[in-house]
């Protein structure tokens, strides 16, 4: 009965996790980031995507101990997202409107590690979270580019529920920074080894709390 409980329990906070971080990317992360502040703010996107996918993708691994389950994991939210994003469309807002973060790749990455290094942990953390966030951003600055002019977007739909003081503004490329690329990415690849971390001591905390 506990085996039962305890896969039971993982398996729950798998869906939890997922659902939480496509709505978060919903609700966060497409309108303002990318629509309403397409380019100045891809770093915060950016650094925010790597790690919330490293924590669930990483933790899902850890429990299964079979490389490919952040590959699922990461497919996972793609699919709700993609739902949500036909939602929205059959609320007479554009395909555009949404652009669904290319999570996948990156997971495979972190995937192809754990298989590389014989399923050793700590190579998973350290070298799986650091190719995550490298690579994120630079699949979703290809994945923004094939979309439709975000800044049109945003005048034209913006924000049912955005208040008067956030409407969109255009952005001012390269004032902060040359390369939101280069800057996400090098953010990116040092904040989610902590929380590739995390999530691996996350699996841990789970079966302690499961075993007593």
């Amino acid at each position: 009965l506990m085996v039962w409980l305890r896969r039971t329990t993982h398996y729950l906070f798998i869906v939890v996790v997922a659902v939480n971080s496509t709505l978060l990317t919903i609700n966060a992360g497409d309108y303002i980031f990318y629509t309403d502040w397409a380019w100045t703010s891809f770093v915060v996107f950016s650094i925010a995507q790597s790690t919330m996918l490293v924590a669930g993708a990483i933790y899902y691994m850890l429990f299964t101990g079979v490389p490919g389950t952040a590959t699922y994991y990461a497919t996972i939210m793609t699919i709700y997202t993609w739902v949500a994003k036909g939602a929205w469309f059959a609320l007479g807002y554009p395909m555009d409107f949404i652009t669904v973060p290319v999570w996948i790749p990156s997971a495979m990455l972190l995937d192809l590690t754990y298989w590389a290094t014989r399923r050793n942990k700590h190579a998973a953390i350290i070298i799986g979270g650091t190719l995550v966030g490298l690579s994120l951003p630079i699949f979703n600055m290809i994945n923004l580019l094939l979309v439709r002019d975000p800044l049109e977007m945003a005048f034209k739909y913006p924000r049912p529920t955005l208040p008067p003081y956030m409407t969109p503004i255009e952005p001012q490329v390269g004032k902060f920074y040359n390369s939101p690329v280069a800057l996400g990415s090098g953010a990116g690849a040092v904040l989610s080894v902590p929380i590739a971390a995390l999530g691996a001591k996350l699996n841990t905390w789970t079966y302690r709390w499961m075993a007593a």
